[in-house]
C-alpha cells in the first residue's frame, strides 16, 4: 500500500502544511488508494522534508517530484489533456505558490500577532506537543525565514507579498469549474493545498480575510474539499 507521510491535520484539513495537503488532494483526485501517516519528525524523509511517500518500498520526496512519479508509474491521466500553454501556466502558479508558502509559514511561526493562537491550536489538537517542542520549532523556522529572506520583513510587509500572490490567484481561478475546465487536474490539488490551509484556518490573519472575501477562491477551495474528503486518521 502506498503511504503518504505528512504533517498532522489542523482545523479539519488533512495536513496543516500546504505541500502535504497538495499531495493528499492529488491522490484523492487521481483515485489512488493510499494510507496517510501523520508525523512531526521529518528526519527520515528524503532531503529531510515532508511530505514524502513510500511506494513499493521506494521513498520519494518533494511534492512536485511525488506527483510526477505517481503519474509516470501508475499511468495516471489526470493531466493528459492539458495543452502546453496550460502546463506553462501551471508552472507559473506553482512557483507563485512557493512564494506564498513562506508568507503563510511566517504568519504562523514568526508573526507575534498570531503565534499565540497558532501554538495554542496545535497543542489543543495534538496534546503530545510540548511548549519546548513548539519553541524549538519556532526558532528553527525563524532561522529558515531569515536565510530565505522573508524573516527580514516587517510583518505587514510580509503579508503584503502573500496578498499580492492571492490576488493573482483569485484572478486566475474561473467563476465555475476548475483551473482548466470542468474536471480537476493536478494544479487544482496544488491550489487547494494552499487555499484550504488559509480558508479553514481559524485565526484571522490578513491572508484568511482576503481569501474569505473572494468568492472564487472560497468556491474552488470548498469544491475540492468536498471531493477529497475528511483527513485520514
Amino acid at each position: 500500500m502506498l503511504t503518504l507521510y505528512s504533517f498532522p491535520s489542523l482545523f479539519g484539513v488533512a495536513d496543516n502544511n500546504p505541500y502535504g495537503l497538495k499531495v493528499y488532494a492529488f491522490l484523492r483526485l487521481a483515485g489512488l488508494p493510499f494510507e496517510q501517516a501523520h508525523i512531526f519528525d521529518s528526519s527520515p524523509a528524503p532531503r529531510g522534508q515532508l511530505p514524502y511517500i513510500v511506494d513499493d518500498g521506494e521513498a520519494v520526496g518533494d511534492s512536485e517530484t511525488i506527483i510526477a512519479y505517481l503519474i509516470r508509474k501508475h499511468g495516471l491521466t489526470i493531466d493528459a489533456a492539458l495543452t502546453r500553454s496550460q502546463r506553462n501556466t501551471n508552472l507559473l502558479i506553482t512557483r507563485m505558490l512557493g512564494d506564498l508558502y513562506w508568507v503563510m509559514s511566517y504568519s504562523r511561526w514568526q508573526d507575534e500577532r498570531y503565534w499565540p493562537a497558532f501554538s495554542s491550536a496545535l497543542k489543543r489538537e495534538h496534546p503530545s506537543l510540548t511548549d519546548d517542542d513548539l519553541l524549538k520549532a519556532k526558532e528553527f523556522n525563524r532561522q529558515r525565514y531569515y536565510f530565505q529572506g522573508i524573516g527580514r520583513y516587517e510583518p505587514d510587509d510580509a503579508m503584503a507579498r502573500g496578498l499580492a500572490d492571492l490576488a493573482v490567484l483569485g484572478d486566475l481561478i474561473p467563476t465555475h469549474g476548475y483551473a482548466h475546465g470542468d474536471t480537476p487536474t493536478s494544479i487544482d490539488a496544488n491550489i487547494y493545498g494552499f487555499t484550504a490551509n488559509i480558508h479553514f484556518y481559524e485565526i484571522a490573519t490578513p491572508l484568511k480575510r482576503f481569501v474569505d472575501e473572494h468568492e472564487t477562491l472560497v468556491r474552488h477551495c470548498r469544491d475540492i474539499h468536498a471531493v477529497v474528503g475528511a483527513p485520514q486518521n
